[in-house]
């Protein structure tokens, strides 16, 4: 599950760069970028929650083998029919419903994990997917060299090897069951019963689900923004890949602390204090800075947006009951995918108005207001 969980990670966070320059390619106006994130997360939003229901009741090997097949596809049509962009749309779509199958059977098995310290579990399944967003962006520098716009078709075969390595590590995965259904077959649960939760639990899970999504966002915007700031400042692609690749590489290193930070912080204050330090320093990139001062924020930035996603996934297991869990997993990236799809539509307004940079400011100030906007719901949770 882990090498499923590396390649599928390395695989995305190189094709979300190369879409991102395959679009300036095609001539695309930098503000119409977010248009191409959102594409990605478009489909998703409609089929998180019966992906989730789907490996609750069984048929989670089914929805892993789609999950690669769709991705793989895709990268084939980006590749060699994508000349245009509404077929760079329509492409990203496909991507990105196999993305979340993937995902969300992956994420489905590791809940039904029988341990106690689910914050150790995530943190190590959180640490190896750091690892392939480090990995992906060292390599996309590789391939694009000194070039300020590389050469796309270079990087999708490079994406296409990565999901061909996904799809053997999924055949090995879908040979066993997951645990919670090898350990005897339950009637599928009503979608109603599946969400009954009370009111307390159920304002820290929206608000943990709703910085995750913020946290995500903006990750995943730094893939795409970062690399249109270069284009705009005359930064080269193996340097942008490299800031990248740094952001990433703080990102495994706050992973790897973070059971101990949980038992000396808890969890709501380690939430709240990590997002809200990720947002400042994503807010600062606006400014003309040097490379070397690009770089220390990253990193900064990089060691706080680590933990948002992992800390949210134990809340979501801790609250989540047996057989629910697939449920909660897939409301909790439905929540991720619903931000990827309507916020990258409203930075690229100001995209469009004040250059990329623009981008970094809106996503710095909207993480700071949710981070304030969490503050009581999260006080309830116990650590």
């Amino acid at each position: 599950m882990l090498a499923h969980a590396f390649f599928l990670q390395g695989a995305v966070y190189l094709v979300r760069p190369a879409t991102s320059y395959k679009a300036l390619e095609l001539g695309v106006d930098p503000g119409l970028l977010g248009l191409v994130v959102a594409s990605f997360s478009i489909l998703p939003v409609f089929l998180a929650i019966a992906i989730g229901r789907a490996t609750d009741v069984g048929k989670e090997r089914h929805v892993l083998l789609g999950g690669a097949v769709l991705m793989i596809a895709s990268g084939a049509g980006l590749l060699l029919a994508a000349n245009s962009l509404a077929a760079l749309l329509g492409w990203n779509l496909v991507l990105g419903v196999g993305h979340l199958m993937s995902l969300i059977g992956e994420q489905s098995r590791l809940a039904s994990a029988k341990n106690k310290n689910m914050d150790r579990i995530f943190g190590l399944y959180t640490t190896v997917t750091a690892l392939a967003q480090a990995a992906a962006p060292l390599l996309l520098g590789f391939l694009g060299g000194a070039a300020v716009l590389p050469d796309t078709a270079v990087l999708l075969r490079a994406y296409l090897l990565a999901a061909l390595a996904m799809l053997l590590a999924t055949l090995f995965m879908i040979r066993h069951g997951s645990p919670a259904i090898a350990s005897g077959a339950q009637d599928p649960m009503k979608l109603k019963t599946a969400l009954g939760v009370g009111t307390e639990a159920r304002n820290t899970l929206v608000a943990s689900i709703g910085l995750s999504m913020l946290v995500l966002c903006t990750i995943d915007l730094l893939q795409v923004y970062l690399p249109a700031l270069g284009v705009e400042r005359g930064i080269p692609a193996q340097t942008i890949g490299n800031l990248l690749a740094l952001r990433a590489a703080a990102t495994v290193l706050s992973r790897l602390g973070m059971d101990r930070l949980v038992r000396t912080l808890g969890r709501a204050r380690l939430l709240l204090g990590s997002t809200g330090i990720s947002a400042v320093m994503v807010g600062l990139l606006m400014l003309q800075l040097p490379v070397g001062a690009m770089a220390v924020l990253l990193v900064l930035a990089g060691l706080g947006l680590g933990l948002g996603q992992p800390l949210s996934m134990t809340v979501v297991t801790m609250l989540a009951t047996e057989g629910t869990r697939g449920t909660w997993m897939s409301i909790r990236l439905l929540g991720n995918r619903m931000g990827q799809a309507v916020i990258p539509v409203g930075v690229g307004i100001f995209a469009t108005a004040l250059g990329a940079g623009g981008v970094f400011l809106v996503l710095g100030s909207t993480m700071a207001a949710a981070t304030i906007g969490a503050i009581a719901p999260l006080r309830s949770m116990k650590d």
